[in-house]
Formats: C-alpha cells, sequence, structure tokens
C-alpha cells in the first residue's frame, strides 16, 4: 500500500522512513512549516540518526497541501494536538482527502479523532499509542531514540469493531517496518493508558526542567505518580474506560522508561523550553475534563494544568532556547517524543 504521512516532524519522520526503509513501501510526506520544507528540499532529504550515530540524509517525497496530487490508502497523522485542526481543514480544502482513505495516528494527548472524523468516515479511522521515542534536533534533523527493535505501539479500529481485511495490512506493514504493533481490544481505554502515562512524565519534567533520569531521582516520585495515576484511574473507570495496564504498572513504566531515556526531557519540553504551547490541556486537561464529567474532581491534574500554564507564562521574562539539542552533548536538554 501507498502511505501518506501528515507532518514531517519527529514522529511523522520515524514512521515514514522505517515504512519507507524496512517495509519497502512508498511513503509521501505533507508539511506547511516552511523552515522543514525548504531544508528538506535543498538537502535531498530528512537528516536521520540513530542515538546520536549513523547519521544520513534519507530521500524523501515533501510536498505542501496545495501541491500534493498523490492518492494514498492510509494517512498517517502526526501533528500538534493544538494545530490539528487548521491541518485537517488546509489539507481537505486542498483535495487530498477521498473517501476511499483510511487514516492512523498515534499523537499524545486526547482530542484528535474527534477532529479526524469530521473528514473520514468512522470505519476507516484507526487509532494508536506509540511508546516510541524521537526527538527534532532542527528543521529536517530528526534522531530516532533506542536500539532498532525496541519500538512498541498499539493500535485499534474507531469503531472498536475486529479489524478488517485494510486493517490488517496496515498492521503488517507496521510489523515490517519493526514498528512493533499490537492489537488492542478498545481505542480508548488504550489511548488513555498513554495519556495517564505522559499526565505524569512529560507534565512533571517540563514544568521542572528536568530529564527524565533526574526526575526519578526524587525519593517521592513513586508516591507523586501514584496521585496522579489514582485520580486517572478513578476518572476514566466513572466514565466506563478501562486501560491496558494496572495502576501499579503505570507506577512501573514511569521508573522504567525514564531510567532508560535518563539523559533527555520528554516531548513537552520540546515546545516549554522554545516558547510555544504545550499539550497539557489534551493531557492533564483532558483527564480532569472527563473527571468533570463524571462529577469526579481531579484536583492534582486541575492544579498541574494551572502550574503548566503559569510556567508558559513565566517564560516571556527568561529568553527561549533557540535550539534545544547539543549533538556533543548527551545530557543537554534534548526533546523526545515519547
Amino acid at each position: 500500500m501507498k502511505y501518506g504521512i501528515i507532518g514531517a516532524g519527529a514522529m511523522g519522520v520515524r514512521y515514514g522512513v522505517m515504512l519507507q526503509e524496512n517495509a519497502g513501501v512508498d511513503v509521501d510526506f505533507i508539511d506547511t512549516w516552511e523552515p522543514n520544507v525548504d531544508k528538506i528540499r535543498q538537502q535531498g532529504g530528512v537528516t536521520v540518526a540513530r542515538d546520536h550515530e549513523n547519521r544520513r540524509v534519507v530521500p524523501i517525497n515533501i510536498y505542501y497541501p496545495e501541491e500534493y496530487t498523490g492518492h494514498p490508502d492510509v494517512w498517517i497523522v502526526f501533528k500538534k494536538q493544538m494545530q490539528l485542526a487548521e491541518e485537517l481543514e488546509r489539507d481537505n480544502k486542498a483535495g487530498i482527502f477521498h473517501d476511499d482513505q483510511y487514516v492512523f495516528s498515534a499523537m499524545n494527548g486526547m482530542g484528535h479523532f474527534e477532529k479526524i472524523a469530521k473528514y473520514f468516515p468512522k470505519d476507516n479511522i484507526i487509532c494508536g499509542t506509540a511508546m516510541i521515542a524521537t526527538r527534532m534536533d532542527g528543521p529536517a534533523d530528526i534522531d530516532f531514540m533506542g536500539a532498532e527493535g525496541d519500538e512498541v505501539m498499539h493500535m485499534a479500529r474507531y469503531n472498536n469493531e475486529k479489524p478488517d481485511t485494510k486493517t490488517k495490512a496496515i498492521f503488517d506493514d507496521f510489523t515490517n517496518a519493526k514498528l512493533g504493533p499490537v492489537f488492542a481490544d478498545e481505542w480508548k481505554g488504550m489511548c488513555m493508558s498513554k495519556v495517564v502515562f505522559n499526565a505524569v512524565t512529560n507534565t512533571l519534567c517540563t514544568m521542572f526542567e528536568m530529564q527524565m533520569g533526574q526526575f526519578i531521582e526524587y525519593p517521592g516520585v513513586r508516591k507523586m505518580s501514584q496521585q496522579l495515576f489514582d485520580e486517572a484511574y478513578d476518572a476514566c473507570e466513572r466514565a466506563g474506560i478501562y486501560l491496558i495496564a494496572t495502576r501499579q504498572e503505570q507506577v512501573d513504566s514511569v521508573i522504567t522508561v525514564s531510567k532508560e531515556y535518563k539523559y533527555h526531557y520528554p516531548s513537552m519540553y520540546q515546545d516549554f523550553s522554545k516558547g510555544r504551547p504545550t499539550e497539557v490541556d489534551y493531557i492533564n486537561g483532558y483527564i480532569a475534563k472527563i473527571g468533570r464529567e463524571h462529577d469526579y474532581v481531579c484536583r492534582t491534574h486541575e492544579f498541574v494544568v494551572q502550574e503548566v500554564h503559569m510556567a508558559e507564562m513565566m517564560r516571556k521574562y527568561h529568553k527561549p532556547q533557540t535550539n534545544v539539542a547539543d549533538k556533543n552533548d548527551d545530557s543537554q536538554k534534548a526533546g523526545v517524543r515519547v
């Protein structure tokens, strides 16, 4: 099958390049960030490394929506939550969406599938999550984090039905791409499992500008994590959403993942450090919203959302970093898409 990637950032490039190189399928990229498109065209592709090593330029096809005349079988969407509605509207006006196409997304946060469903039939939408750390050091400059074969992702149909023929074919392509796909029975619990994880690591590390390894040095990290997870699970259970992992498994995963990526910052930090809005409203804020809708107040998550927005406000008193990655020093602040 042919794939189109909407958003040639860290995760879009990760998926597209691995599909192109490992699965041997045709891939086109759609992007609207001019410095990124210009750099890719200037150097004839995107610069890719794995754990800072073996840097190389991978040729890719890159287009603005208005330029694109292709017809991929599947769209893969990776945009920031706050950018998605505008992106989808622009893509639709450009006439690149068609009724026979399927769409997959494993974006951080929640709320994106409702936006995608405005343009695609519900039966054609595949929801996903990805525990695949990737960082973007600048335009057309991507670093895949972790050894090849460590990639793990989950996928489920938006209609919660069993995989149809095309969904199985996408799963097979993801498998051949070495993206580590696993089918889940129900999309909402699957996605919320990732959201509640990010509500701890992404948010707290960003707020205090800590590396993930520094975060777990604090002796109270398990207690803090448990408090946030308990609220999130209580809210989800009241809403009839049941997560894949148990509460204890989530706490344990915070420690495990933070040890694995001890020198790095979660993806939210990349936006924060560059003066951009974070996705906290779509992570902790979404958990708090579920609670409010079901007569349960997630007091800690509500408070954390305000804390992050206060930290965002305080950036005007500090000079944002123009490039958070120092290629010669692993310990520098690098936004990792986790």
